[in-house]
């Protein structure tokens, strides 16, 4: 293996693009506004441009205009002038760029080495950390895993805006909203009273928790909300499911929306009109933008890694989990279970708000709640689901085997409650669905039947 040369070592730079991308701004104002959205003073591996740039941002925001002179002068006052290279140095940096108008391509080329640069320093880190043995494997992973996904989404500086282009963006938005039918601002969840009386769709950064008794129906809301995301919101979801198969997803989704008995599916007993529908549905659904992760005995690392790196590829808008208590933590052998769902829920929350995006997961539902309101007490696991979580529902009706009378079998469209109770930022109450079982399908009662 060759060794490795001097040049190898040297850390990404790009001198050129340092002095083009200065001189263009103190060429044109126009790429300072540019060059400020970009870039950060410790971008730049040269220390005298950063002191440079650092001037020239210093001048801009104080409504000046940036030129040799006034830099120059900046500088001196600021005692910085000697450590900038000096007047020559300053002076020619014009000379190097023939216009500003490739200020994004010189900006970019700094931004990508500074980038490189940090990873670099990252690795090495992280190579650091993993020699030392006092500290905990998932420790080291978790801050891996938090520095790479900053480097991939933040790689841009936050930029600042007077109020008056914020106040001018906000009657912007809310007219955008008065001319919209559906009064959801966040991903809206296809259940109109949900959505305009109590949550206006799904907010980003929430932690939204679906909790019921097995058999309620829980997948199949979970299922029907990201499918109406994903195909009529037209916002990218990601499907978790840590307990049916992709493949079992899909028939139910092919059957909620053909409206097929997804019995006669599974058997393949269908007419060959029904066979029309279904595969009429998959064209409408092929093209959605919905991502099924199906993964038993997940670990909570991998699902957060998992998410990241959708929303890095994919720009998922929305998270559905299913469901809170069979993500596996690290040290799961070793913690009691409220231990472990405690902190699941804790990571959920942060990924939601890392992510900014809704994560919205399902959770079991203690026994002592069958048959009877389930309450946020009823969440089973741990109190923490209940602290953490910006919204909390429960499905709760009859079982069908309480309705069933004179041996005829249950009704095929059950009533149920969608209980909303806890909304951190709205009302609670509650929502009348209509469950198709026989679809897997939930509907509002004034839902067109078919």
């Amino acid at each position: 293996m060759p060794s490795l040369s001097l040049n190898d070592k040297t850390p990404p730079h790009n001198d050129e693009a340092e002095c083009a991308a200065l001189g263009a701004m103190l060429l044109d104002k126009e790429a300072v506004t540019k060059a400020k959205f970009n870039l950060r003073p410790d971008d730049f591996y040269t220390t005298a441009n950063g002191i440079v740039y650092e001037a020239i941002c210093e001048l801009d925001n104080a409504g000046g205009r940036a030129d040799i002179i006034t830099i120059i002068d900046i500088l001196t006052k600021n005692g910085k002038l000697n450590a900038a290279g000096g007047e020559p140095y300053i002076s020619s940096l014009t000379n190097v760029v023939p216009s500003s108008a490739n200020i994004e391509h010189y900006t970019q080329i700094v931004k990508e080495c500074s980038m490189r640069r940090s990873l670099i320093r990252l690795a090495s880190e992280m190579t650091a950390d993993a020699y030392n043995t006092s500290k905990e494997t998932k420790e080291i992973l978790t801050a891996a895993q938090d520095n790479i996904f900053e480097l991939v989404t933040m790689g841009q500086t936050a930029s600042f805006k007077p109020v008056k282009e914020i106040l001018y963006d906000a009657i912007m938005q809310i007219h955008n909203f008065m001319g919209r039918q559906n009064k959801a601002t966040g991903i809206p969840s296809g259940f109109d009273e949900l959505d305009t009386k109590y949550t206006l769709g799904f907010q980003n950064s929430e932690m939204i928790v679906i909790g019921a008794r097995p058999s309620m129906g829980k997948t199949a809301l979970a299922l029907n909300m990201a499918t109406h995301a994903a195909y009529k919101a037209q916002a990218p979801a990601a499907f978790f499911s840590l307990e049916m198969s992709d493949m079992a997803l899909a028939m139910r989704i092919l059957s909620s929306e053909a409206c097929i008995d997804s019995k006669l599916i599974k058997t393949g007993f269908i007419s060959t009109g029904d066979y029309a529908k279904l595969t009429a549905a998959a064209g409408r659904l092929y093209e959605m933008p919905l991502y099924i992760i199906d993964k038993p005995n997940m670990k909570l690392f991998d699902l957060c890694s998992t998410a990241m790196r959708l929303k890095a590829e994919k720009n998922i808008g929305i998270i559905f989990i299913d469901y809170l208590q069979l993500i596996v933590t690290e040290n799961n052998n070793r913690q009691k279970d409220y231990e472990a769902v405690s902190e699941v829920s804790r990571e959920l929350k942060s990924l939601a708000k890392k992510l900014d995006i809704p994560v919205v997961a399902l959770s079991q539902v203690g026994r002592p709640s069958e048959g009877n309101r389930p309450a946020l007490n009823s969440l089973r696991g741990s109190g923490s689901i209940e602290q953490d979580a910006d919204v909390v529902m429960f499905l709760h009706r009859d079982r069908p085997a309480d309705k069933a009378q004179d041996g005829q079998p249950p009704p095929e469209e059950q009533e149920t409650e969608l209980i909303i109770a806890k909304n951190r930022n709205g009302a609670v109450g509650e929502c009348k669905l209509i469950f198709r079982s026989q679809f897997t399908k939930f509907m509002t009662p004034a839902y067109p039947q078919n």
